[in-house]
């Protein structure tokens, strides 16, 4: 191997290995905790850390466009200096970076709490609220307590249920078209794991809109995104804001979103879950690839055909 095709080969390794993935579901995080304490303080004249959690979005976006930025001009100075093979874009594995880090926060067992004197008092319940704006955007009432499928299910085994796997149930529902099935599995998760499929969303849309693309999506394919998806969320998510559906395929094709008032905490991250359903059943991928062990997917032929 010469000098060159040894810097061509680093350049290459050092831009696969940028965590663009790790930091847009961070990002998402941000995002989704933002809505949330929106939607909380709408009774309150205290702020409560929304500008902060707004700074830190922002700070978290800025790095997200610079580490795509750099992975851009990596691979334009290879082509360049006549490394075309090694300025080629690689495969974006980034979606990858959701689905591990769900995985490994399962595997992790939770340290004791610590002995405390005095008990505590119970912690404010906020009341069912997930499951109410659930039943809003599928139109689907909650299955009976304890009951799943017409099967019995303890609550310990729903909290068990963490959000890639989530994610998998959800493609599959929407592959099939099963809006029942979608709405039950949606509501018999508890709030956080809900919220959580933001962050785990983000880097598989970003993948898979581009695999149905053909190339990153830009600014001019929120058309041509909108036109492939929106019938399709729609349909399975008939409650759901116009607005939601509209924001999230902005900043997936990199577009200014609008200011605006905030959206409840649970649309952005249903919908980001049925898009990514949505998605896969454009590109004709199983909901199995939605597995951070998975083999890399490959690009079907409804990619050069959409």
């Amino acid at each position: 191997m010469s000098l060159l095709q040894e810097l061509g080969a680093q350049l290459r390794a050092t831009s696969d290995e940028l965590p663009t993935g790790l930091v847009t579901a961070a990002m998402e995080r941000l995002r989704s905790a933002t809505e949330l304490l929106n939607w909380v303080r709408q009774t309150s004249v205290d702020p409560i850390g929304v500008p902060q959690l707004g700074n830190a979005t922002e700070h978290a976006e800025h790095a997200a466009a610079a580490l795509r930025l750099a992975q851009d001009a990596i691979a334009a100075y290879l082509t360049a200096i006549g490394l075309s093979a090694e300025g080629a874009q690689a495969p974006d594995r980034d979606w990858r970076a959701g689905l591990e880090e769900q995985r490994k926060q399962g595997e992790q067992k939770p340290a004791p709490p610590p002995k405390q004197a005095d008990p505590q008092p119970p912690p404010e319940q906020l009341g069912p609220w997930w499951q109410r704006r659930v039943e809003q955007l599928t139109g689907e009432a909650p299955p009976p307590p304890e009951e799943v499928d017409g099967k019995p299910v303890a609550a310990e085994m729903r909290r068990k249920i963490n959000a890639a796997e989530l994610m998998r149930r959800i493609a599959s529902r929407v592959r099939t078209g099963d809006r029942a099935k979608l709405g039950q599995d949606l509501h018999t998760v508890n709030a956080a794991t809900g919220l959580s499929l933001s962050a785990v969303a983000a880097p598989i849309l970003r993948r898979l809109a581009g695999d149905l693309l053909g190339h990153e999506p830009r600014p001019e394919d929120i058309g041509r995104l909108r036109t492939a998806v929106a019938a399709r969320v729609r349909s399975l998510l008939p409650g759901i804001p116009a607005a939601v559906l509209e924001q999230i395929l902005a900043r997936l094709c990199r577009v200014r979103v609008p200011e605006g008032s905030s959206p409840h905490p649970a649309d952005s991250a249903v919908t980001a879950s049925v898009l990514a359903g949505v998605l896969l059943a454009r590109l004709g991928r199983d909901p199995s690839t939605l597995d951070p062990e998975a083999p890399e997917p490959l690009p079907s032929r409804a990619a050069a055909d959409a």
